[in-house]
């Protein structure tokens, strides 16, 4: 197993980036899963610090974009450029063609810029005039969201959320965290360079070995019924939380969570998968594949609440 080099990897980010250990759990998982995130979160967070930083130590091509109402697809994927010099159109390709892409304040750039960024996530290739380019592997796309400032924003289509594995929410550090990264960044001679210490035949090679991680029958049922338990909460009792489901999770909820459970557990240096697993990574595949309706809105009811509730009623094995 590679664990001594991912805990090699943990132990170089941690040289700049303070705490935030769910996330940096969360992004490995998705690395290693061909998943992407969409991550929520009031700025200054160290977001774009930490996808920096985790491109520089895994010696990967990494492209911040900043999304604005004028953007358009041609600024994300690239566009045809005549040169008079030859005589015809070159290629000229965008920002998307790296390994990892921080798509910062997605919610801010009309649709169409954000179905050129979901097609490219979803298909691993983009179409330029009448020639498709594929992106190189591996591919992840770090989106976030501002959630204070909603105004002028274009908010994702539910279809288009879908297309995330997970949606996670970060918070504030603690403040012995805080103080650790006040005296770092005010120290105007801090040293932010890392080493790499991982390639990308590595972080196949731990893909492959993800993909070995033993999830057994009872729990793959398990994440059906928790499946089954948004689409049909009054079969299992949940009779206040269907007054407020609209839709429950799709069928990518159900491949993303059997796939993020062995992740977990390969990280935490197990070969088979745990009910743990499952249930910590269930609220942040699931909120925003859980649509609630106005009623929910009107009673201050939250998904996390909602999903919550299925995990304590679905009994494993029930």
């Amino acid at each position: 197993m590679y664990l001594p080099k991912i805990k090699e990897l943990l132990d170089e980010m941690g040289k700049v980036v303070v705490g935030q250990e769910k996330l940096l759990n969360r992004l490995l998982i998705s690395l290693f899963t061909g998943g992407h995130i969409l991550l929520e979160g009031v700025p200054g967070l160290a977001k774009t610090l930490t996808i920096n930083t985790l491109s520089k130590v895994l010696r990967l091509n990494f492209h911040r974009i900043q999304f604005t109402p004028d953007l358009l697809p041609a600024d994300l994927i690239g566009t045809m450029i005549y040169k008079p010099k030859i005589g015809d159109y070159e290629v000229k390709k965008g920002p998307i063609f790296a390994n990892i892409i921080l798509a910062d304040e997605v919610n801010r750039s009309p649709a169409k810029v954000q179905s050129a960024l979901l097609e490219a996530m979803q298909e691993k290739q983009v179409t330029i005039g009448n020639d498709t380019y594929l992106l190189d592997r591996p591919f992840l796309v770090l989106a976030t969201q501002n959630p204070v400032e909603q105004e002028g924003t274009y908010p994702l289509p539910e279809a288009q959320l879908d297309r995330f594995m997970m949606k996670v929410y970060v918070d504030y550090l603690g403040k012995a965290e805080e103080l650790e990264v006040m005296r770092r960044m005010a120290d105007l001679n801090f040293d932010d360079r890392v080493d790499s210490v991982m390639n990308k035949d590595e972080i196949f090679a731990i893909r492959n070995e993800v993909n070995k991680v033993n999830i057994s029958d009872t729990l793959e049922r398990y994440i059906i019924e928790l499946v089954f338990a948004t689409r049909r909460p009054m079969d299992y009792g949940l009779r206040d939380e269907a007054r407020y489901i609209q839709f429950g999770v799709s069928p990518r909820a159900t491949i993303y969570l059997n796939l993020a459970a062995k992740a977990m557990a390969y990280l935490e240096g197990r070969d088979y998968v745990l009910p743990e697993d499952i249930k910590e990574l269930a609220p942040d595949i699931m909120n925003h594949r859980i649509l609630l309706n106005y009623e929910a809105e009107a009673d201050g009811v939250r998904t996390s609440t909602i999903i919550d509730s299925i995990l304590r009623k679905v009994a494993i094995g029930g």
